[in-house]
């Protein structure tokens, strides 16, 4: 299922964001999801597409990655439909919206489809499955998400790990992270994933791919759950500011 969002006055074939909530791969998206998503819409002037893929336990990997990236090429085989330019498609999402998105597109590498998207926004992404970071083994207890939370969900999310190839379900571990699209990155201090979005960013530099890197100083993982908080707010116009100048380096 997806909802289509478009800014008033938006021109088309208009540039369009395919944006995965987080939610630990078995929530919903929470109401500051939508929310984002209508201010990456209206700020960072694109259509963005808002993709509610199936949940687990009921479906548990690879479901998620598949819908996701059926929605991606959805869209681009849509695209005049919708009033997409085809060449101006990004993905973008938190947390295990984060995973999806590089995901999706890592699918989209490797099978071939006619989909490329132009650079990934990923807010405090979980793309470690080893589960051996620093910040892993430190944050156990933390509010909204820990990494307790994540062993124990672990199981449920992923009950066969040979049913899914490593790179679906551990990104940083995929034997090539060639041709990947330049890459917004946002980690929380205090955060069992922070280690994932650090290592990631290195990976891809090391590559030459182009990274813009923040790390949110004193805030936990979902800080932006909060909406209308100040850090928030900041945090939201440094996104939108990078999807508004991708998009348009790109006209």
């Amino acid at each position: 299922e997806i909802y289509l969002i478009t800014p008033q006055g938006l021109p088309t074939p208009a540039p369009c964001l395919v944006n995965f909530h987080g939610g630990g791969f078995v929530f919903e998206g929470y109401n500051s999801h939508y929310q984002m998503a209508m201010a990456y819409a209206k700020e960072g002037r694109c259509k963005v597409v808002y993709v509610r893929y199936r949940l687990a336990p009921t479906h548990p990997f690879p479901t998620p990655q598949e819908d996701c990236y059926a929605a991606l090429c959805w869209v681009h085989e849509h695209a005049a439909e919708l009033g997409v330019d085809p060449n101006r498609i990004a993905v973008g999402g938190d947390s295990a919206g984060g995973t999806l998105s590089v995901v999706s597109y890592l699918m989209a590498r490797d099978r071939g489809a006619a989909v490329r998207p132009l650079f990934q926004l990923l807010v405090y992404p979980w793309l470690d499955g080893r589960n051996e970071s620093d910040s892993y083994r430190k944050y156990t207890d933390t509010p909204m998400w820990n990494s307790t939370l994540s062993r124990k969900v672990g199981p449920i999310i992923n009950p066969d790990p040979d049913a899914i190839p490593l790179a679906y379900r551990s990104p940083v571990e995929a034997s090539s992270h060639a041709d990947l699209p330049p890459a917004y990155i946002e980690v929380a201090e205090f955060d069992c994933l922070h280690d994932d979005g650090v290592l990631y960013a290195k990976l891809l530099q090391a590559g030459g791919i182009p990274v813009e890197f923040h790390e949110v100083k004193g805030t936990m993982h979902g800080f932006d759950t909060v909406f209308n908080a100040p850090t928030s707010q900041a945090m939201l116009k440094k996104r939108t500011d990078y999807i508004r100048r991708m998009f348009t380096n790109h006209d």
